[in-house]
């Protein structure tokens, strides 16, 4: 167990003494400093259940973003992190291409998420379409009050801060995206959850003429000289609801250069 995973576990420690589950910042800093970690602002960055302490995944709990610097542990692991399913022979495509000197240049988010848009994958995913125009927007980071559920359990996160690794829009079809290097099991859902709320929150408010929300998760992986990419199309529905996340389709691309 690394000194991240041994920071969460006395956070959480401290918490089910004084059974008190919410807890922010300063206690995270407090524990860092004597446990010798020195970056405290990535202890509550836990993407997926493999970077977990043994503690969060005995008691079943995980943690989620109340925002102004306070997290919660929250009950049942299950309903914040959700598993990656599996992609039909059907579904899996050959995807020839002329290779960019920068396809593989770096494994940001960033350039992932470049890499699918730039080779029409994600046209071809989201709009069968190749030559369909959508409007691409990178990434950004904003704050904004969210009030929603976990299952029977209200949630509210004010001066939320969130980073939107991609946003498309296409005739009013909005569309935030998740990018990651190599494939993860599962993923934590508030990831393209709170993204999905805050753009269903404008819709709501007449703040954009949005006719549709939904998200994806675009995953890469470097296999010999290729790359693989995988791509899922979620939507939640019940948007008030962050358990009632629902699949709409996946695929795999298997890039082979020309």
């Amino acid at each position: 167990m690394g000194k991240k995973q041994d920071v969460i576990t006395k956070v959480f420690e401290h918490c089910e003494k004084e059974n008190n589950y919410i807890f922010n910042n300063n206690l995270v800093r407090t524990i860092a400093k004597k446990v010798g970690f020195g970056n405290p602002f990535d202890v509550t960055k836990l993407d997926d259940t493999k970077k977990f302490p043994d503690i969060l995944l005995k008691k079943d709990y995980f943690i989620i973003h109340l925002g102004k610097g306070y997290h919660k542990f929250v009950k049942g692991i299950k309903n914040g992190f959700h598993k990656f399913e599996p992609i039909d022979t059907n579904n899996v495509f050959e995807w020839k291409y002329r290779q960019s000197i920068l396809n593989d240049f770096d494994t940001s988010e960033s350039n992932i998420l470049s890499v699918g848009f730039n080779q029409r994958i994600i046209h071809d995913f989201l709009y069968d379409d190749i030559v369909a125009n959508p409007k691409m927007y990178g990434s950004r980071r904003t704050k904004t009050t969210l009030s929603f559920f976990i299952g029977k359990e209200k949630i509210n996160a004010e001066s939320l801060q969130m980073e939107i690794d991609l946003t498309t829009e296409y005739n009013g079809n909005v569309t935030v995206f998740e990018g990651k290097n190599n494939f993860p099991v599962n993923f934590a859902t508030y990831q393209i959850y709170f993204p999905f709320l805050y753009y269903v929150k404008l819709k709501k408010e007449n703040k954009l003429p949005i006719n549709n929300v939904n998200c994806c998760y675009l995953l890469r992986k470097r296999v010999k000289e290729n790359s693989v990419i995988k791509i899922y199309q979620y939507t939640f529905d019940d948007p008030e609801d962050i358990t009632s996340i629902r699949l709409i389709k996946n695929a795999q691309y298997n890039l082979i250069k020309r």
